[in-house]
């Protein structure tokens, strides 16, 4: 399951990039919601079932994979990079000093890292802030991550040692 949930998380991130490098902007929020929203969750759950060195290097092992597929993504995944590692640091430490059930830890620090990653992303991606966009994705981000948390918390987890 462990080597499954890698392979979405990755999958996710790569698709995410080079959809964003075709359609631009708009297709952000869609993003968000879907993928992005996916990805949050799911490194709650890696988080409890991986080394927290093993997620550090999965980050950019999918912007090097957007690249490898599509040289032209490459801002893209430049700023999908730097936005993940930094929103990446933002959740992670929110999850772990968050009290509850692994649910309502991975709502508050989804949520957390979605500012965070709602803002660096676009502004770095497109080389300006857009306000639209960066509420558009944060509030996408907040309902897509909430989403799948909801449904990745009914997976059985297997505590690292």
């Amino acid at each position: 399951m462990i080597k499954f949930a890698i392979s979405i998380y990755i999958g996710a991130l790569v698709l995410a990039n080079l959809l964003v490098a075709k359609f631009g902007p708009a297709v952000t929020p869609i993003n968000a919601l879907v993928l992005v929203g996916l990805d949050m969750s799911v490194r709650d759950w890696l988080n409890v079932q991986i080394p927290r060195r093993s997620m550090a290097i999965l980050i950019p092992v999918a912007g090097g994979i957007a690249y490898v597929l599509d040289p032209a993504v490459r801002f893209i995944a430049i700023a999908s990079t730097v936005a993940f590692i930094v929103s990446e640091w933002v959740e992670w430490l929110c999850f772990t000093w968050t009290k509850g059930t692994w649910l309502s830890r991975s709502i508050k620090s989804n949520t957390a890292a979605a500012v965070v990653d709602s803002i660096i992303f676009p502004t770095l991606a497109f080389g300006h802030i857009m306000p639209m966009i960066v509420l558009l994705q944060f509030g996408a981000k907040v309902v897509g991550s909430s989403f799948w948390a909801y449904l990745l918390n009914k997976v059985p987890f297997q505590k690292r040692a």
